[in-house]
């Protein structure tokens, strides 16, 4: 696979030459490769065959989180989440250790604390990750899923964007199982403050506890906004909006 940086920018098939338009800019690359029915069906192609089915079961389990962080991913994310959860989960797959080559599953490599510690920390938004925007310490409480910033100072502890006059905060509680694909979230109030804010302590927590079962995600969003004529519009359509995976219990 090569960049193309010439002046004509091609789009479709060239003989075996195949240019195409991705989020790098222009590429091309060769056509040809071994045909699908020899994948499916030649001996030799065995290990190609279980790592699709793996590959597939891992982009499934990235989509299933992705559907069931619902609203807040699409207010905070970025060109490349799918391919960066992708990879995740597939580290986590890897961490089943009683499936054979194959077959090894999300559903089960998650419920190891290697599997889990791989998500702890997951930015869903890589141009704003939480570390780099948020300078307070903060607490989670597992059973809630409430999420506390004590003596939080805005002017200090958070770094806005150029243009934000406001932000806001949620937290969310999911649990989600990844076997049966059922999940369940909640969230906290909306906590929305001007960027200039005095110190005072927030609590951001969920309605409820979710009633399903399945593994639990603790979430934490930032949005941030630019106020005209006393409305509040999302600074640059969410571009440095935060959603962090606080924990993974």
């Amino acid at each position: 696979m090569a960049k193309l940086n010439g002046i004509l920018k091609i789009e479709g098939t060239l003989e075996n030459l195949t240019f195409y338009k991705s989020a790098d800019g222009h590429m091309v690359r060769t056509k040809g490769g071994v045909s699908r029915n020899r994948i499916l069906n030649d001996p030799a192609f065995v290990r190609t065959r279980e790592n699709g089915v793996e590959f597939g079961q891992s982009a499934q389990a990235g989509k299933l989180l992705r559907m069931a962080a619902g609203q807040l991913v699409f207010k905070a994310r970025d060109s490349k989440l799918s391919s960066r959860m992708l990879q995740v989960m597939a580290s986590i797959k890897n961490a089943d250790l009683v499936s054979a080559r194959g077959e090894r599953k999300v559903a089960l490599g998650i419920q190891t604390e290697e599997g889990k510690q791989a998500l702890r920390g997951f930015d869903f938004n890589q141009r704003a990750v939480l570390p780099a925007v948020l300078y307070a310490p903060y607490s989670l409480d597992v059973a809630t899923g409430g999420i506390s910033l004590a003596d939080f100072n805005p002017v200090q502890q958070l770094r806005n964007p150029q243009g934000a006059t406001h932000f806001s905060m949620q937290s969310a509680f999911l649990k989600l199982d990844f076997e049966s694909g059922v999940s369940s979230i909640t969230y906290s109030d909306v906590v929305n403050l001007s960027t200039q804010s005095g110190e005072a302590t927030h609590v951001l927590t969920p309605t409820s506890v979710p009633d399903e079962s399945g593994i639990s995600f603790y979430l934490f969003l930032i949005e941030f906004f630019q106020e005209v004529n006393g409305v509040q519009y999302p600074l640059n359509n969410g571009a440095f909006n935060v959603l962090h995976i606080v924990d993974v219990q």
